[in-house]
């Protein structure tokens, strides 16, 4: 499955269910109990949307400097992350909405 993200400001954005998913969750949009196969991010949502994404991608930065730190005082090897993280999947999200904020355009998404 694919989230599809749409709005009149700017071109279509299309993500992977899981990273849809972990986007969505973030902004708090989307739970396990609560499921969100489509929605709305309106314009004044946003601000605290990018807000939740970035302490998100700041946290995982500190959690990965600290393994880092933690296995290199252990002399282990350093632990191995996926290659591309939050940073970089969020990334055209974020610029989307900020697009989005610009134009007070709300942002709409469905699961194709």
């Amino acid at each position: 499955m694919l989230y599809k993200f749409k709005s009149k400001a700017t071109g279509d954005l299309i993500m992977l269910q899981p990273n849809g998913q972990r986007v969505l969750e973030i902004i708090g949009k989307h739970s396990s109990a609560e499921p969100s196969v489509k929605g709305i991010l309106l314009p004044e949502q946003m601000p605290q949307a990018l807000s939740a994404l970035q302490a998100a991608i700041e946290q995982e930065d500190l959690h990965r400097k600290e393994a880092i730190a933690k296995a290199k005082a252990q002399n282990l090897p350093a632990p191995q992350f996926g290659a591309i993280g939050l940073r970089q999947r969020a990334l055209p999200f974020m610029d989307m909405v900020r697009e989005c904020m610009k134009a007070e355009e709300a942002i709409v998404w469905g699961v194709w």
